[in-house]
């Protein structure tokens, strides 16, 4: 598909992060334009430099697919842990293999392969590979990571054409 590399499998190193975890009931935009906004306010004023873009970690979808649970995050330097108790919290993404596709355009589009077709393109590549990325859970799935990282985006880029966002999905063992 145009705007997308092919799936590959990486091998990473863990990758600690801040960030803040939510339920989705009204759609994922309204928690992201949300709980970013925070997150930068927070990392802000305690003088924390993220160390990589942003990402979205999915943590666990309906049966239909739908993401019920999400944290919003930001890497930061090992051992960089919040102070006080509020919403920010301190994980890692956990060290591993990922399937790993780049999508370059924009998050929603009606004409142009948009991060949905990217995100469908990957999941069929990974069924098609016979790979596990996720486990059943009550609600539908549990994800032990399943991460969006926005590497060129707004408020940076204005150009959608320009973004970037890097799809990541950790193979899970039997």
């Amino acid at each position: 598909l145009q705007g997308m590399t092919e799936p590959q499998i990486q091998q990473r190193d863990a990758l600690p992060y801040l960030g803040i975890r939510s339920e989705v009931t009204n759609g994922i935009p309204a928690v992201v334009d949300r709980s970013f906004p925070q997150l930068f306010a927070w990392l802000g004023q305690h003088g924390i430099e993220p160390a990589g873009p942003p990402f979205i970690r999915y943590l666990e979808l309906d049966h239909a697919g739908e993401p019920l649970e999400i944290e919003v995050a930001a890497p930061v330097a090992n051992g960089t842990e919040p102070s006080e108790d509020g919403p920010i919290r301190a994980g890692a993404l956990p060290a591993g293999r990922y399937v790993t596709l780049l999508h370059t355009g924009p998050y929603r589009h009606d004409d142009v392969p948009d991060l949905g077709d990217a995100q469908a393109a990957l999941r069929d590549w990974i069924e098609n590979e016979g790979i596990v990325t996720s486990r059943p859970s009550e609600r539908g799935s549990s994800l032990p990571c399943c991460v969006e990282h926005y590497k060129v985006g707004p408020p940076m880029e204005q150009d959608w054409t320009k973004w970037e966002t890097e799809l990541a999905y950790l193979v899970v063992e039997p």
